[in-house]
């Protein structure tokens, strides 16, 4: 069934996130027919709509302008305009500023119309083999290496699989944190390039995932996928807890080493875990 686009409706539209094959022919023809195209970088968008034909004006919708252009899209939907919503590649709104245009018009009352189409979390984790029934998108980790530990810490007891994306001038650093967060052992599948000729799956632990970019120059976009947690942590109340740091310190470990070591293997990350060492110190000095 084709409808031509509604007046006043913003259409959410997915493109290729590498072949252009993987356009759709929804896709195509709604492009054709709004009124405009908010397109996050109107000069990557431009080869596209001049691969399909299409001569629909365009304006730039990024996260750099967004606070001045939602104001004017909105005013354009609200006269009647039929907008379409596209990202570099994939569907708008998975980690880009897309949601924002799209929360504001549903505040609004305007229709939003998804237009489906490619999106690297499904296509990668659909070709993984790792667990499809449950899983987490956790887009983008935090650039900073102390801001992507800690989170990851909040991850390291998930179940369901983790799919994160990873630039290539920062894999090596995400590579490490999840090999001394996760465990040496966790499955990871690093996939790159998806639908583009040079399209690669790897597969293996994240211990060797690090001995293979050590080797190899890490090149073009990745999405990583995770495998959860595969066994539920033991719960130690907080006295079995110091008592197994107390061990740990006792062999000459150092209370950092001694929380990074027990975090490994209980549902506390090792933040958590050096404050009660810690504590232990502080004990020991008031008995003293």
């Amino acid at each position: 069934m084709q409808t031509d686009p509604k007046p006043g409706t913003l259409y959410v539209v997915g493109t290729p996130i590498g072949n252009l094959e993987d356009m759709t022919f929804r896709g195509v023809r709604i492009l054709q027919t709004v009124d405009l195209i908010a397109a996050e970088d109107t000069r990557h968008t431009g080869k596209l709509l001049q691969h399909f034909q299409i001569k629909t004006n365009q304006v730039s919708y990024h996260d750099h302008n967004r606070s001045s252009r939602i104001p004017e899209l909105l005013e354009q939907l609200s006269n009647g305009k039929a907008i379409a919503l596209v990202t570099d590649a994939g569907m708008p709104g998975i980690s880009d500023p897309g949601y924002e245009l799209v929360k504001v018009c549903v505040e609004a009352g305007i229709p939003v119309v998804p237009i489906p189409g490619a999106s690297a979390v499904i296509t990668a984790l659909s070709a993984a083999g790792l667990p499809t029934d449950r899983f987490v998108f956790e887009g983008f980790l935090p650039a900073k290496g102390q801001q992507r530990q800690e989170h990851l810490e909040l991850l390291k007891t998930e179940s369901r699989t983790l799919i994160f994306y990873e630039s290539p001038h920062r894999l090596r650093d995400t590579l490490q944190d999840l090999a001394e967060i996760f465990g040496n052992e966790r499955q990871i599948v690093v996939s790159r390039e998806l639908t583009k000729l040079y399209e690669e799956f790897w597969r293996g632990t994240m211990a060797e995932a690090i001995s293979l970019y050590s080797q190899r120059e890490p090149q073009g976009e990745y999405t990583l996928v995770v495998a959860g947690n595969p066994s539920e942590l033991p719960q130690l109340s907080e006295d079995e807890l110091k008592a197994e740091l107390e061990k740990l310190m006792s062999e000459g470990i150092s209370r950092s080493q001694a929380s990074r070591q027990l975090a490994k293997v209980t549902s506390l990350n090792r933040r958590q875990l050096y404050q009660l060492a810690l504590a232990i110190k502080k004990e020991e000095a008031e008995e003293n």
